[in-house]
């Protein structure tokens, strides 16, 4: 069987790069991510790859990615986090205090992760202690390429803390 005539439906509007530089590599399609992703995943990848600059750098505040795509903080958060599990996206704070920074759109590389062949972390036993806030000003600890911000209880104790010394 051949392959069809090759047709484009409307010639006089070919798309051209004007103003700004926005790209979605076709790896995410063939290597099987966007089948792994979901469609909050797939939003918020678009809009970094809209919004990022020719290094793949976007900086727009998380109140305005939530607004725009129509996701709360926790679906903004949790799919923030798949896509840095995938290897597609790295964060970098501004501040160890802030929830935004700058957001990077990685090559696409390799498979995505099998996400439903991963075991969920055993639940702690009854008895054991919970785990310890860090201490006030201490950086919060995170798998490398991934950050989170501090609890409501850190920002709290660490404001405490900067007051008291004044």
């Amino acid at each position: 069987m051949s392959k069809p005539t090759y047709c484009m439906p409307q010639p006089q509007r070919l798309r051209r790069i004007q103003h700004s530089f926005a790209w979605v590599d076709h790896r995410l399609l063939r290597s099987g991510f966007l089948q792994t992703m979901s469609h909050q995943d797939q939003s918020l990848y678009l809009f970094l790859a809209l919004a990022a600059d020719r290094n793949g750098v976007s900086f727009y505040r998380k109140e305005k990615a939530c607004d725009v795509l129509g996701l709360d903080f926790g679906q903004f958060e949790v799919a923030r986090d798949r896509l840095i599990d995938m290897g597609l996206v790295a964060f970098q704070p501004y501040s160890a205090m802030s929830v935004n920074g700058f957001y990077q759109l990685l090559p696409v590389d390799g498979r995505p992760p099998d996400f439903a062949s991963m075991t969920p972390a055993s639940p702690a036993p009854a008895d054991a202690a919970p785990p310890r806030s860090p201490s006030p000003g201490a950086a919060p600890s995170t798998a490398p390429g991934r950050t989170s911000p501090p609890s409501a209880a850190d920002l709290a104790s660490r404001l405490a803390a900067a007051f008291r010394t004044v």
